[in-house]
């Protein structure tokens, strides 16, 4: 069955989610840790055939007025490179409260501030995918 991967785009790094082979629920899998555009691209493609995505749910950070501000400008322009050499179907996901929730459920796991720092992009890929999960079904 083919699966949804969800990604939260930032300026250091990008968590990554993939939905169970249902489509029901999303686990966080992996945060990679940004070098520069092609070899970040050639890590998500590897992911992407690892687990037979076949669509990309991208949390797209709006401002709270409902506008698109520096970071969800970055974030569409790193989904445009990356469609010129892949052909996948990308929605986008409203983000605006996904790191926000991602670090009140860390916070509220008792985890260290230095252990929340790296999984708080995988989570909040994680709260994005499974916020688009529960809107198709």
């Amino acid at each position: 069955m083919d699966r949804m991967m969800g990604l939260d785009v930032g300026d250091k790094t990008i968590g990554i989610a993939v939905s169970d082979p249902l489509g029901l629920t999303a686990q966080g899998i992996t945060t990679i840790r940004r070098k520069a555009i092609k070899s970040d691209i050639k890590k998500l493609e590897s992911l992407i055939d690892e687990y037979n995505v076949k669509l990309l749910v991208v949390g797209l950070p709006k401002n709270m007025n409902n506008t698109l501000g520096p970071q969800g400008e970055k974030v569409k322009k790193f989904i445009k490179r990356f469609k010129k050499r892949n052909d996948i179907k990308v929605v986008y996901q409203d983000e605006r409260l996904s790191s926000v929730s991602a670090e009140r459920t860390l916070i509220n796991g008792n985890m260290s501030r230095q252990k929340r720092k790296g999984l708080i992009d995988k989570v909040a890929a994680t709260y994005i995918l499974q916020t688009y999960l529960e809107k198709l079904n």
